[in-house]
C-alpha cells in the first residue's frame, strides 16, 4: 500500500479508490442494517477482461420471480418487526438485498460489500465511526454460493443428511447408491453423507458417482449402467433423462420442489420420490405486502426501482422508457405503471407453499431477537470482557452471533427457532413425496416432518399411509446388500467388500445367537445346549436306561420273564422232588442254583432307571454275589459228579465222605463269602457313585454309575470268571462219563455259553458309551442267566413233564450207575 493509500481508513478505501461493484440492490435505511443475498436473475454474462480499462458491470438475464419473492419476504419481515414496538422498541431495522444473478463471483462481491460497507448507501463517516455496515446476512440462497462465501460469513453445515439417515433407518435401507453434482455443494454433501453413514453404522454405499456438469453422454451412460447393475434399490439425490426404473429416489431440497422434473417425461421414473424440503409455513400479511409492489420512480430508491422495474417488465411483458430500438421495432408494449398485479399472470402472489420464504422470515426474526437481547444487556453484567456489553457505536457482528446462538422463540406457525451447542440452527424439514394421480399428473405433498427441539430432541414423524411407492407392490422397497442374519446365525464378512455385504453362517452346536445380525455366537452354559434353531439355550437332555423307553421295557420284561421261569422250574422240582430225576441231580444244590438264577435275573433291574447312590452301590454287589452263588453251585455239582464216579470205581474208597451235604453247603458259602469280602472292600475303598457325564455327547447329560475303583470291578469280574473257568474245566473232564448218570455234558455246554457271553462282554462294555454300557451289562446278565437256566434245567424239565417214563430209577441209574 502506498503512502497516499494509507491515509484512507480501511472502511473507505474502496469507495475513495472508486472501486464500487454497482450491484443490483434493494436498500432501505435504518439504525441497523441486515444484508440479504438472492439470485433474482438466473444467469449473468461478464464482459471480457482487457486489463486496459475499468471492468464493466456484469449483465443479468432471466428474471426469477420466486427469488424476487424471497427478497420481498425479507423486506416484509423487517417492515413487520419495525411496527412491533415490543420486539425492538426505539430501533429501526434497514436492509440491503443484493442480486447475485446466480454467479459465484457476484456472490463474493455482494458478501464483501455487505461486510465492508464499500457501497454508497452505508453511512459511515470519514473516521469509520457509526453503526457497522451490516449486522447479519440472510443467504446466499443456493448451497454452492453459501459454501463459496463461507470463509467470509461462517461455517456451512448439512443438517439435512441426518434426516436422510433416519429415513433409511426407518425402512431398513442399508444398501444405497449416492449421486451428487460435481460442485462444491455436491462434493461436500457426499463427503458428509458418506462419513455420517459409516459412523452411524446404518448402512453402506453401493456406489458413489459424481454427475458431470457438461452432461457427457459417455459419463452418464457409465453412471446409468452402474445403477442398473447394482443391487441397491435406493438412490440418494438424483439422475435424469435416463431409462432407469425400479429405483426409489431420495433427494435433497433442490430437486424435491423443482417443478422442472414434474413433467410426463420424468414421471415414470421419479414419481414416488421421497425428498426433504425446507419446512412449509404461513406468513400472514405477506400477500398484501406483495400487492403493494409498484415501480414508483422514487429517485431516492434507484436501486430498488431498478429491480422492481425489471420485475414489472418481466411480469407484464413491457418496457419502461427509454425504449430500446429493437423493442420498438418489434412492436413491444410500453409499461405505464398502471398495470394491475391482481390480474397479472404471475407466481409472485402464490403464497400457498411458502418454504424458502418461511425460512427467510425465520432468519430475519432470529437476527431481530438476537439484537433485542444484545440491546437489553446491563453494563457490568455483560458476557464480554470485564462483563461489558456491546456498544452501539462499536458493535461487531460476532457480538451479535453470541446472542444469536442463545435465542429461543416460537413462530406464529408454531415452529421453535433456536440453536444447538454447536451453533447450528435446530433443523425443521418436511418430508415430501411425489404422488402419482389417476389423470397421469403428479402432486408433491407432505408426508412427514423432521424437527429437532432443545427439549424433546430429534423426532421424525412419517405418515406412511400417505406415501406413494412407485412399485408394483405399492410397498417400500428392500435395499440391502445382504439380508439380515436371523437369530441362530452370525455375520461373516466378505473379504474386500463393504461391511453391509456378508454371509450368514449358522452357529455351531452348543452355540447360539439370539439377536439379528449378531457378529458372534455365544456358547451355552455347561448344563445347556442350543436348540435346533440355535437361537436360545435349552437344558441338555438327560440320558439313562429308562423303564419308559422301548429298550428298558424289553430288558425289564426279559428279566421278569426269566425270574418267572426260574420260579416255575423251582416249583416243578419241588413238586417232583421225590422222583429219581430230581433226587439224582442233588436236589438241594438244584434248588439253591434256581434261587441264585432268580437273583441274577432280578439284579439286572438295578441297572435300569435313573442312577442313585444306593442303586450304584447295590447293582454290582448284587450282580457279583448272585453270579458267584450260581457258579459255585455249578462248580460243587461238577465236583460231586466227579467224586461219585471215582467212588464207583474199584479202589474209590470213602472219597464221598468229603462231599457230603454239609461240605457242599460249606463250599458254596465259602466261595460266595469271598466275593462278599471283595464287594465290601470295593464299596469301602472307592464306592461307585452316580455321575453326570457330558463327554459322550455334547448335547446330552448321561447319568451313569462311575465304578469308582476299576481294580475292584476287575477283581469282581475276575473272580466270577475264575470260578466259571474252573467249572468248565471240571465239567469238560467229566463229559465222557456215562450219559444216563451225570449232567457233565449239560454243565460243560452251559459254562461254555456263560464264558462266551462274558468274554464278549468286556470289549463291548468298554466301547459302549453312556447308557449303552448298562445295556451291554444287562444283556450279558440276562443272556448268561438264560443260558444256564435253559442248558441245565431244560432237558430235566422235558423229561419230568413230557417223558415221565424215563423218570425212573432204572432209567436214571443205567449202566454203571450209582445213587448219589
Amino acid at each position: 500500500m502506498s503512502g497516499a493509500e494509507a491515509d484512507f481508513p480501511a472502511c473507505l478505501w474502496g469507495r475513495a479508490a472508486g472501486a464500487q461493484f454497482n450491484l443490483n440492490t434493494i436498500h432501505k435505511a435504518g439504525d441497523f442494517i441486515l444484508g440479504g443475498m438472492f439470485h433474482m436473475h438466473l444467469y449473468s454474462v461478464f464482459p471480457e477482461l482487457s486489463f486496459t480499462s475499468k471492468q464493466q458491470v456484469a449483465t443479468c438475464y432471466s428474471f426469477d420471480i420466486q427469488r424476487f419473492r424471497w427478497a420481498q419476504t425479507m423486506a416484509f419481515a423487517i417492515a413487520e418487526i419495525n411496527t412491533n414496538t415490543s420486539l425492538l422498541p426505539n430501533v429501526t431495522l434497514g436492509y440491503s438485498l443484493y442480486d447475485t444473478c446466480h454467479s459465484v463471483a457476484l456472490a463474493f462481491h455482494g458478501a464483501l460489500s455487505l461486510v465492508s460497507g464499500r457501497e454508497e448507501q452505508f453511512g459511515l463517516d470519514e473516521s469509520c465511526v457509526g453503526s457497522p455496515p451490516v449486522l447479519g446476512i440472510v443467504g446466499a440462497d443456493t448451497s454452492a454460493h453459501s459454501i463459496a462465501i463461507s470463509s467470509i460469513l461462517g461455517l456451512y453445515r448439512v443438517p439435512m443428511i441426518r434426516v436422510m439417515l433416519q429415513i433409511m433407518r426407518r425402512y431398513g435401507w442399508t444398501w444405497a447408491g449416492l449421486l451428487f453434482t460435481d460442485d462444491a455443494y455436491g462434493r461436500d454433501a457426499a463427503r458428509v453423507f458418506q462419513s455420517d453413514l459409516a459412523r452411524s453404522g446404518l448402512g453402506c454405499l453401493a456406489y458413489l458417482q459424481a454427475m458431470p456438469w457438461d452432461h457427457d453422454p459417455a459419463a452418464l451412460q457409465r453412471i446409468v449402467a452402474t445403477i442398473k447393475t447394482s443391487t441397491a434399490r435406493v438412490v440418494i439425490l438424483f439422475v435424469i433423462r435416463q431409462n432407469v426404473t425400479g429405483i426409489q429416489w431420495m433427494t435433497s431440497n433442490a430437486v424435491t420442489t423443482a417443478t422442472i422434473f414434474q413433467n410426463p417425461h420424468f414421471l415414470p421414473y421419479l414419481r414416488g420420490t421421497l425428498g426433504l424440503s425446507i419446512r412449509r409455513g404461513e406468513i400472514p400479511g405477506l400477500k398484501d405486502f406483495l400487492l403493494k409492489i409498484h415501480p414508483d420512480h422514487d429517485p431516492d430508491n434507484s436501486h430498488e426501482n431498478a429491480i422492481v422495474r425489471q420485475f414489472w417488465e418481466n411480469t407484464f411483458r413491457c418496457k419502461f422508457a427509454p425504449l430500446p430500438s429493437e423493442w420498438v421495432d418489434a412492436g413491444g408494449k410500453v409499461c405505464t405503471g398502471r398495470e394491475d398485479l391482481v390480474t397479472a399472470e404471475t407466481t409472485l402472489l402464490d403464497v400457498s407453499d411458502l418454504r424458502e420464504e418461511y425460512n427467510v422470515y425465520k432468519a430475519v426474526y432470529a437476527l431481530a431477537h438476537a439484537l433485542r437481547d444484545m440491546l437489553q444487556c446491563v453494563p457490568g453484567r455483560g458476557p464480554f470482557t470485564g462483563h461489558s456489553c456491546a456498544s452501539l457505536q462499536t458493535m461487531q457482528p460476532w457480538q451479535l452471533v453470541y446472542y444469536l446462538e442463545k435465542i429461543n422463540f416460537t413462530t406464529s406457525f408454531g415452529d421453535q427457532v433456536s440453536f444447538d451447542e454447536n451453533g447450528d440452527a435446530l433443523p425443521v424439514y418436511d418430508v415430501i413425496n411425489w404422488v402419482w394421480l389417476p389423470d397421469g399428473s403428479t402432486k408433491v405433498h407432505t408426508v412427514g416432518v423432521f424437527m429437532k427441539s432443545a427439549s424433546a430432541g430429534e423426532e421424525l414423524i412419517l405418515h406412511e399411509d400417505r406415501i406413494f411407492w412407485n412399485f408394483k407392490s405399492m410397498q417400500p422397497p428392500r435395499s440391502v446388500c445382504s439380508e439380515s442374519c436371523s437369530p441362530g446365525t452370525r455375520v461373516a464378512r466378505r473379504k474386500g467388500e463393504p461391511v453391509c455385504c456378508f454371509d450368514c453362517i449358522a452357529c455351531s452346536e452348543g452355540e447360539i445367537s439370539n439377536e439379528t445380525d449378531s457378529t458372534e455366537c455365544a456358547s451355552c452354559p455347561e448344563d445347556y445346549w442350543s436348540n435346533p434353531q440355535r437361537d436360545h439355550c435349552v437344558p441338555k437332555s438327560v440320558e439313562f436306561l429308562s423303564y419308559h423307553e422301548a429298550l428298558g421295557i424289553s430288558l425289564t420284561t426279559i428279566s421278569l420273564l426269566g425270574t418267572l421261569i426260574c420260579g416255575i422250574v423251582l416249583g416243578v422240582f419241588i413238586y417232583h422232588r421225590s422222583t429219581p430225576m430230581v433226587r439224582a441231580n442233588n436236589s438241594e444244590l438244584s434248588f439253591l442254583l434256581l434261587l441264585s438264577l432268580k437273583l441274577c435275573f432280578l439284579c439286572s433291574l438295578l441297572f435300569i432307571g435313573r442312577p442313585t447312590l444306593w442303586t450304584c452301590q447295590l447293582r454290582h454287589a448284587a450282580f457279583g454275589i448272585s453270579f458267584v452263588l450260581c457258579v459255585s453251585c455249578i462248580l460243587v455239582k461238577t465236583m460231586v459228579v466227579l467224586a461219585v464216579f471215582k467212588a464207583s470205581k474199584p479202589g474209590g474208597g470213602d472219597i464221598m465222605k468229603w462231599f457230603g451235604s454239609m461240605q457242599q453247603r460249606g463250599t458254596v458259602l465259602a466261595l460266595t463269602f469271598i466275593q462278599s469280602i471283595i464287594c465290601i472292600a470295593w464299596l469301602v475303598s472307592s464306592s461307585p457313585t452316580p455321575h453326570r457325564n457330558s463327554q459322550y455327547h455334547r448335547d446330552k447329560i448321561v447319568y451313569e454309575c462311575a465304578v469308582g475303583s476299576t481294580v475292584g470291578f476287575a477283581v469282581l469280574l475276575g473272580y466270577i470268571g475264575l470260578l466259571a473257568l474252573l467249572s468248565f474245566l471240571l465239567a469238560f473232564m467229566a463229559r465222557n462219563l456215562p450219559d444216563n448218570f451225570n449232567e457233565a455234558k449239560l454243565i460243560t455246554f452251559s459254562m461254555l455259553i456263560f464264558c462266551a457271553v462274558w468274554i464278549a462282554f468286556i470289549p463291548a462294555y468298554i466301547s459302549s458309551p453312556g447308557k449303552y454300557a448298562d445295556v451291554v451289562e444287562v444283556f450279558a446278565i440276562l443272556a448268561s442267566s438264560s443260558g444256564l437256566l435253559v442248558a441245565l434245567f431244560g432237558p430235566k424239565c422235558y423229561t419230568i413233564l413230557l417223558r415221565p417214563e424215563r423218570n425212573t430209577k432204572k432209567s436214571i441209574m443205567g449202566r454203571g450207575a450209582t445213587k448219589t
